[in-house]
């Protein structure tokens, strides 16, 4: 009996002290970095050779706010807003084939292979159609439009801006470019020997 009344007349000590203001810095049995030890600006630093603790940024890195260097080929977008008509990375068969590569890894489930908008998640009750790539508004679009909607995501689509670089984006546009033409040559398109050689055989 004398047990249970001290542990509860403990238990109500306890309780007092619950938002009660003290005027020393509580003590910490875990300070689990509570306090650490850190350098502040232009401090002289022990632990770099030449006793600065600012440090050069790495080569090739952008800080935040810097993006404006090259804001078009990073966005797709030119300086009054408009979208870029045209693809910023020189057309090549290795920027084709990177375009390929890419544009199969994260764009077919949805999209499938020629870009027609049935990918394989469209067998399983997805929810949301996914686009054909060769509807007329998306083949007439300019080339820093798909590019910002292949990077920033747009309604349905995800961002892709975080899992592929900014130059493989460019090379899926020009992927998706061949795709579409491949889907929607015309006679036009076809090399001039090609329709000599078309011409002579009809």
């Amino acid at each position: 009996m004398k047990i249970n009344t001290l542990f509860l007349s403990l238990l109500f000590l306890t309780g007092c002290f619950r938002g009660a203001k003290f005027e020393e810095p509580p003590i910490h049995l875990n300070p689990n970095m509570d306090n650490q030890q850190k350098y502040r600006s232009l401090e002289e630093s022990y632990f770099f050779e030449d006793g600065s603790t600012m440090r050069t940024p790495i080569e090739g890195t952008i800080a935040r706010g810097q993006y404006d260097d090259n804001a078009s080929f990073l966005t797709g977008k030119n300086e009054d807003g408009s979208y870029l008509a045209n693809n910023p990375i020189a057309l090549s068969a290795e920027v084709l084939d990177r375009g390929q590569e890419r544009f199969n890894i994260y764009c077919t489930p949805c999209h499938s292979q020629v870009g027609n908008g049935k990918g394989i998640v469209t067998q399983y009750d997805y929810p949301v159609i996914p686009a054909n790539l060769h509807d007329e508004r998306i083949r007439m679009q300019p080339d820093g439009e798909m590019f910002n909607t292949i990077r920033y995501g747009l309604r349905s689509m995800p961002a892709y801006g975080y899992q592929v670089e900014t130059n493989d984006v460019w090379s899926i546009v020009h992927y998706v470019r061949a795709l579409q033409k491949s889907q929607n040559a015309t006679f036009e398109d076809l090399p001039q020997d090609e329709q000599e050689k078309i011409a002579k055989e009809s």
